[in-house]
C-alpha cells in the first residue's frame, strides 16, 4: 500500500510542461503571511542558525526545511506554513547556514546531509512541543529523510515526516540538473554559491580555495571542489553516497510521505523507487505525472497547492 500508483493531481492547463510548472510558482507566487518571531540559536560548533517562529498556542508544531539556495521566506515555505497555521498547528521555518540574513561564522556551509543542524532545530523545538512533524522541500526533503532514517526510534517527539520533490539519489540527480536542458537552473544556483564562496574566502582564506572557482562548470564540480572537501568527504561522489536519502529509507520507523512528480526536471529515474515502495511499511510514495520541481500549482489563484494539501492530509491523518 505505501506506493500510491495513482494521483489526483491535475495541473493548470496553461502550465503544460515540467519547466513551466517549476518556474511559474518560483517567480510569481505571492503568499501573505504575518511576520514571524525571529530567533537565533547557537550550534554546538559555535555557529548559528536563524529560525522563524509562527506561534499560536497549539501543542503541535510543523518544522519546514527549504531547498538548495532557498530560505525561510520563499513562497513554497510560506504556502506550506499557511495551510498548517489555518488548521491549528504552530510552524517553525528555518534557514541553513549562510541562507539567512547573515553569512554564517564557520568555514563550512550547509549540505544535503547536514542533519546535525536539523537536529539542533528539533532539539530546540522539543523544549516547547510534544508533537513535532517535519516537512522538507528538495534538498530539505533529502535532509529530512536522512534524519528520519538516522535517528530511527530516537526522535520520540517527531510523529511523521513529509518530503517533496526529493533528489533521493544525489549523484544521479546532480547529473540530471547539470544537463543541457537544465542549464538555466544550474547556472542560477551556481551564481549564488560562487558569491558565497568568495565572501567566505575573505574570512577564511586558508580554508576556502577560492582560486578553484575557475574549475566550476556544474553543480557536480562545485560539490567536488567545495561541498565535499569542506564537509569532510573525499569528493562529490563520496558526499553523494554518504548522504543520499535513498539509502536511509529502509531504516525509517515513523510514517513518512514522499511526493515526487514524474516530470520534475531535477529528478533522475532513481528518485522513483517503485520496487522499494512496495517493500517499505512506513514510507509512503506518490509519483504524480505532473507537478514539476517544488511546483504542484493550484488551478485557482489563492488556493493551497497540491503538495500543501497532501502534506496536511498525511500529517493530520491517524495512521
Amino acid at each position: 500500500m505505501p506506493l500510491q500508483t495513482t494521483s489526483t493531481y491535475q495541473r493548470p492547463k496553461w502550465l503544460f510542461n515540467g519547466h513551466l510548472e517549476t518556474i511559474y510558482p518560483a517567480l510569481f507566487r505571492k503568499v501573505e503571511l504575518r511576520q514571524p518571531q525571529k530567533e537565533r540559536i547557537v550550534t554546538r560548533d559555535g555557529d548559528f542558525l536563524e529560525l522563524d517562529w509562527y506561534r499560536q498556542k497549539n501543542d503541535r508544531l510543523v518544522i519546514i526545511s527549504h531547498g538548495l539556495e532557498g530560505n525561510s521566506s520563499r513562497p513554497y515555505m510560506l504556502g506550506m506554513a499557511k495551510i498548517f497555521l489555518q488548521n491549528q498547528y504552530d510552524v517553525l521555518t528555518w534557514n541553513y547556514r549562510g541562507c539567512g540574513e547573515e553569512l554564517n561564522q564557520q568555514p563550512i556551509f550547509y549540505h544535503s546531509g547536514a542533519t546535525y543542524d536539523l537536529d539542533e532545530v528539533v532539539k530546540r523545538a522539543e523544549t516547547e512541543y510534544e508533537y513535532i512533524y517535519l516537512v522538507g522541500f528538495s534538498l530539505g526533503g533529502n535532509l529530512t529523510l536522512k534524519y528520519m532514517g538516522e535517528k530511527e526510534n530516537e526522535i520520540s517527539a517527531i510523529k511523521k515526516a513529509v518530503a517533496i520533490s526529493v533528489p533521493l539519489d544525489l549523484s544521479a540527480s546532480s547529473k540530471k540538473i547539470s544537463s543541457r536542458e537544465n542549464k538555466l537552473y544550474s547556472e542560477r544556483f551556481l551564481k549564488t554559491l560562487r558569491e558565497k564562496v568568495i565572501l567566505k574566502a575573505q574570512k577564511y582564506p586558508e580554508d576556502i580555495p577560492v582560486h578553484l572557482l575557475r574549475n566550476i562548470k556544474t553543480l557536480g564540480d562545485f560539490d567536488d571542489y567545495f561541498t565535499g572537501p569542506l564537509h569532510g568527504f573525499k569528493d562529490s561522489e563520496d558526499y553523494y553516497q554518504q548522504n543520499s536519502s535513498l539509502y536511509f529509507l529502509d531504516k525509517i520507523q515513523k510514517p513518512t510521505f514522499i511526493l515526487n512528480a514524474q516530470n520534475d526536471p531535477f529528478l533522475s529515474t532513481e528518485c522513483f523507487p517503485t520496487k522499494l515502495g512496495r517493500q517499505l511499511s512506513k514510507v509512503y510514495f506518490e509519483f504524480p505525472k505532473h507537478g514539476g520541481h517544488v511546483g504542484f500549482s493550484a488551478a485557482k489563484s489563492g488556493k493551497p497547492y497540491y503538495s500543501e494539501q497532501r502534506a496536511f492530509e498525511f500529517i493530520n491523518l491517524d495512521l
